[in-house]
């Protein structure tokens, strides 16, 4: 599996999976889809893999992806932001282009999507 991910992406997950209370044996579970134009959608939780999962040990932190997500972040690296304006992973892919679609989101570098850590939610 081809997935690069940058320091300051590595401590954020690390901090989650640190302060999420999933106890031992838990990681950090990054699912990924499709999200148009911009990108990649993204939710992530501190958990225990499930079946059909993959682990990615990186450098003893615990990374869990379901299938569709390995697919998708192929050859990508993945990073996090911290900005006055917003925070969150950040996916870069090299092979992706932009396209011209109309939205009233400003476009961003061409194959970046941001995904803000202020939608992050406890599991009930």
């Amino acid at each position: 599996m081809n997935i690069s991910i940058t320091p300051a992406a590595e401590k954020f997950m690390r901090r989650m999976v640190r302060f999420g209370g999933g106890g031992p044996d838990a990681g950090f579970r990054l699912q990924v889809s499709a999200g148009g134009c911009s990108g990649y959608a993204s939710e992530f939780n501190v958990e225990t893999a499930r079946d059909g999962d993959a682990t990615l040990d990186w450098n003893g932190l615990r990374l869990i992806l379901p299938a569709e997500s390995r697919l998708l972040l192929e050859g990508v690296t993945i990073d996090f932001a911290d900005t006055p304006m917003s925070s969150g992973l950040t996916f870069i892919n090299p092979n992706a282009s932009s396209c011209g679609c109309s939205t009233s989101a400003p476009a961003g570098p061409a194959g970046v999507t941001a995904v803000s850590i202020d939608s992050i939610r406890r599991k009930a």
